[in-house]
């Protein structure tokens, strides 16, 4: 089966709608910071994947889930970064439905909401939203939901990108897909702030073997595709870590000039790849990592 994905976000099967899943994306703007979202038709319903960031984004989301004129049957979340779980207070709006994530998943967005809108907030100012509705359901690793013929499977990684990641898995009679949340950004530049960029690799190199059959990856930034997007973000991670070594020399931080340094480095390496902001964000984190320090945040 194929789908299609088309510029304003909405993926469609070519060759029959009965076949389950469709996979509908919602793709926020520079303002959401890219931020995907997922909406699967499984036949009597639809199961969300994340729900972007943005108070306007979530208002979208919502919209695009009323315009299929199904219920909103589950949102699963697949780490806890708040461009991921921040909509959806406004997606489910109406609804009283299981929010699901891991344990880990959930404990990272309740130690970290409150930091995280402290920190946010100002930039964001009225696009911040007011509330924030946490998972209601925790899974273990390896645990599954099905709706409809679809059985959606949670793999619980810990910390990589964030400090507790997680994908999803969508398997039907017809379709095996995955919702790899920021496993992999698709053309933009990578958060590393959170420190655990070693970690992150030995988690691409596992789920790229775990994941070789399957038809479509979905990612939490930039367009689906198959596992050449764990391979692509695994060079990214593997070039970033040595220029940092490279300018580091054993330092647990960086100065602005040196961060400047790994910017233009990986701009180099990324020329047409966005969030930008973001390369020197990760510096001294990873230097630190490197460097052997513990306790980073």
């Amino acid at each position: 089966m194929l789908l299609l994905i088309s510029h304003t976000g909405y993926a469609a099967a070519l060759d029959s709608t009965s076949l389950q899943p469709r996979v509908h994306s919602y793709a926020s703007g520079e303002a959401g910071i890219f931020a995907n979202a997922y909406l699967v038709d499984v036949g009597p319903g639809v199961v969300a994947i994340d729900a972007t960031l943005s108070v306007s984004d979530s208002k979208k989301l919502r919209a695009q889930l009323d315009g299929m004129r199904k219920p909103l049957l589950a949102v699963l979340l697949t780490h806890g970064h708040p461009d991921h779980y921040n909509g959806v207070t406004n997606l489910v709006e109406g609804y009283s439905i299981p929010i699901a994530a891991t344990k880990s998943v959930d404990g990272v967005i309740r130690e970290w909401d409150a930091r995280k809108e402290s920190q946010w907030k100002p930039i964001f100012k009225e696009e911040w939203p007011t509330v924030r509705t946490f998972p209601n359901r925790t899974l273990r690793d390896g645990e599954s939901l099905t709706y409809g013929d679809v059985r959606f499977t949670v793999h619980d990684l810990g910390p990589g990108e964030s400090y507790a990641d997680s994908y999803w898995t969508a398997e039907s009679k017809h379709q095996h897909v995955a919702f790899i949340g920021d496993l992999a950004f698709n053309g933009f530049h990578s958060y590393l702030t959170d420190g655990h960029s070693s970690e992150w690799l030995t988690h691409l190199h596992q789920v790229t073997q775990k994941l070789a059959t399957f038809q479509m990856l979905y990612p939490g930034h930039g367009a689906a595709g198959g596992i050449e997007l764990l391979e692509a973000e695994a060079r990214y991670l593997q070039k970033y870590r040595e220029t940092v070594a490279s300018v580091a020399h054993g330092k647990s931080s960086l100065t602005d000039a040196e961060k400047s340094q790994v910017v233009n480095a990986m701009s180099t390496y990324l020329p047409d790849g966005k969030l930008t902001f973001l390369i020197s964000l990760g510096a001294d984190p990873v230097a630190a990592e490197l460097a052997g320090a513990s306790g980073f945040k």
